[in-house]
């Protein structure tokens, strides 16, 4: 299974906000910076993750982006399934559709797939991971991350 490109950024981009100090923000440019993404493709990730309540976008002076939830209450396989179409292949244009069983077998996949996911959440991939933490906040020490 492949991700399409909007979701790989969009957990990145939450990979990168659940390594903050508490309380900072960040913003679209840092995060398209640290990645190598456009910005214009990163916004729509950012609002799409906003619409569903994984960021929270504050406007003005002291705005900018930051988690919209604790890192220990998004759960990995959720927000893919929120992103994600999921749709391996199209049934409906093939020839062999009503005796294939190939779609019940990428389905069975898929589910599976998922429900290994659901047994992580943001903060699991964050939490004591050193070595992430000099590859995104290059700043002299290690923050100690809440909200778990």
């Amino acid at each position: 299974m492949q991700l399409t490109s909007f979701t790989d950024f969009g957990l990145r981009a939450l990979i990168y906000m659940a390594t903050l100090p508490a309380g900072q923000m960040t913003n679209i440019t840092q995060v398209t910076d640290t990645y190598g993404v456009s910005r214009n493709h990163m916004v729509k990730i950012i609002n799409q993750l906003s619409r569903l309540g994984y960021v929270a976008a504050v406007r003005g002076k002291n705005g900018g982006i930051r988690l919209g939830k604790p890192a220990s209450e998004i759960v990995i396989g959720h927000v893919i399934r929120q992103m994600e179409p999921l749709q391996l292949v199209n049934c409906d244009v093939c020839a062999i559709t009503p005796a294939c069983r190939l779609r019940q077998a990428l389905k069975t996949a898929t589910e599976q797939f998922l429900r290994e996911l659901d047994n992580y959440t943001l903060a699991d991939l964050v939490k004591d991971n050193h070595p992430l933490y000099k590859i995104l906040l290059p700043e002299p020490g290690i923050p100690t991350l809440t909200g778990y």
